[in-house]
């Protein structure tokens, strides 16, 4: 599978992940396991309802998420944050 991310993904992972050494490599973790199986049950991927009907999200860690809809074989990216910063 192939990802592309878009700019709000890429404006809120430096904002919000990226100066976070921490999160950022466990992000690296989880989005590599996202491309070779989106879905392993570690990522805990799941449709979304309400006005992000059609994305689905998995998680980085407890409270982090990736927003992401898929078109043609490809993932793009939407969100990445919290729970409350996402939904």
């Amino acid at each position: 599978m192939k990802a592309h991310f878009l700019k709000l993904f890429r404006k809120h992972y430096h904002k919000r992940i990226e100066l976070n050494s921490s999160l950022d490599k466990r992000f690296e973790e989880q989005y590599l396991l996202f491309l070779q199986n989106p879905t392993d049950p570690i990522l805990k991927n799941h449709e979304l309802k309400g006005d992000k009907l059609g994305m689905r999200s998995f998680s980085i860690t407890g409270d982090i998420r990736v927003v992401y809809y898929i078109l043609d074989y490809t993932a793009y990216f939407v969100d990445i944050g919290t729970h409350n910063q996402v939904y």
